[in-house]
């Protein structure tokens, strides 16, 4: 008999794929975790029944929050990671040498734990010495580290559980003083298809705190509906001002200097509700 995972993503939609085995399947002190393999996606980490993660598909997600805010400000020396638990935005962060120290703040430590043992490649940059983890309240080490961030990521599940508070006008507040005077956050924003009040809502918070705000699109199949935004909020530097030509090489399979403006320019639809 063939084992499925489903993941229901609205109540009338999901999407379901073979399971070929199980690694973890566990209730942590935050939320219930399961790393399984896949036939199509190979590994994946799903927490709260969601997909955070599989191997075939990761390099995308990790590199759109990374790589638009690190090319754009000038000298990113300090980068905080909020969420992340599996590592690979870090893995992405650590391509750029102007990156001095990223801290990473996850509050479960199953995550990081689990990510390291079965996603390997994802969380191989985890023990980097330029590299600080830490198990913990994302927002309290905001909410504590006023000035601190040059670019400060967040790489949060849906608004569900322990991350409600990582979708709140009090925490990109506290983002915007957690930043130096020149500082980029970055955030994951759901998707437009079945979250159209949230990216509403976000960016509407996010255009009252910081003087320059962009959305930005992602392709990432294994996500709810594929399309996935991001939104960055600036304090002086603009991505759409950056110069391709100006982008250093590294490694990666999604992300490109050209590719860095085309993703700014959004579907009609998503363009009306960020406006």
């Amino acid at each position: 008999m063939d084992l499925w995972y489903t993941e229901k993503q609205t109540d009338n939609f999901g999407i379901t794929m073979k399971v070929t085995k199980t690694y973890e399947n566990e209730q942590t002190d935050f939320q219930h975790l399961t790393m399984i393999e896949t036939e199509e996606w190979g590994t994946m980490l799903t927490l709260d029944g969601m997909v955070m993660t599989s191997v075939r598909d990761e390099f995308v997600y990790h590199e759109m929050v990374a790589h638009p805010a690190l090319v754009t400000h000038p000298n990113p020396e300090t980068v905080l990671v909020v969420g992340g638990g599996d590592g690979g935005v870090i893995r992405e962060v650590m391509k750029h040498p102007k990156v001095k120290k990223a801290v990473l703040v996850d509050i479960d430590g199953k995550v990081i734990e689990y990510s390291k043992k079965y996603l390997p490649t994802i969380a191989g940059e985890l023990d980097n010495p330029r590299v600080e983890v830490i198990v913990g309240d994302g927002y309290m080490h905001i909410a504590q580290h006023k000035n601190a961030y040059d670019v400060i990521m967040v790489d949060s599940t849906e608004p569900v559980g322990p991350a409600v508070e990582l979708f709140s006008k009090g925490f990109y507040q506290g983002i915007y003083e957690a930043l130096k005077e020149d500082g980029i956050f970055v955030a994951q924003t759901d998707n437009p298809w079945f979250k159209a009040d949230l990216i509403q809502t976000v960016n509407r918070d996010v255009k009252e705190i910081f003087p320059i705000v962009r959305v930005y699109t992602a392709n990432i199949p294994t996500y709810p509906s594929g399309l996935w935004t991001f939104t960055m909020g600036s304090k002086k530097h603009d991505p759409l001002a950056v110069d391709a030509a100006s982008i250093p090489e590294f490694p990666t399979k999604y992300y490109t200097p050209r590719l860095h403006a085309a993703a700014f320019v959004l579907p009609k639809f998503v363009e009306d509700l960020v406006k």
